[in-house]
């Protein structure tokens, strides 16, 4: 007896599927998108000189170029694709694929301002670890160390 379930994709949902629910808890994505949507963007906004609400526009292209630099993914085209192929990225696309050209548009014109806002989520996650490690740190003692030797401890983010 065969314990391999049979495989249906041509099946569809009572309800449209929620890529919220599809994503882990506490996956990187979610915790981009959380710091970016605290981060203070209205010097952006106001250079960006649009009559449109452009607060939820910056936000959505800082947390996917944070995430694609975060990843490796550094190009704009590979971001867009992204937001078909990945669920991380789709998450912060919130199901939307912005074009290439705007991506790379919005990096060309605040590219100084990104370089800031980059670091700000930066520091939030190195304090974030800090937290969850238990705040040690070195009263500046030296000890004997293997550098050759195996690492057996990892710190995981909870």
């Amino acid at each position: 007896m065969s314990r391999f379930r049979p495989v249906d994709r041509g099946t569809g949902y009572l309800l449209p599927p929620s890529v919220d629910e599809w994503l882990p808890e506490n996956h990187l994505a979610r915790f981009i998108v959380e710091v970016v949507e605290n981060l203070s963007t209205a010097h952006l906004e106001r250079a960006s000189m649009l009559d449109v609400a452009v607060q939820p526009i910056i936000q959505h292209a800082l947390a996917l170029l944070v995430y694609g630099y975060a990843t490796g993914v550094f190009s704009s085209r590979k971001i867009e694709r992204a937001t078909y192929d990945s669920l991380a990225f789709r998450f912060i696309a919130a199901n939307q694929h912005p074009d290439h050209d705007t991506l790379a548009a919005f990096l060309r014109r605040f590219l100084n301002e990104f370089s800031e806002l980059f670091v700000q989520v930066l520091q939030v996650a190195c304090d974030k670890l800090r937290l969850l490690a238990g705040n040690n740190q070195s009263d500046g003692g030296k000890i004997h160390a293997n550098a050759l030797a195996p690492q057996r401890t990892v710190l995981r983010a909870h």
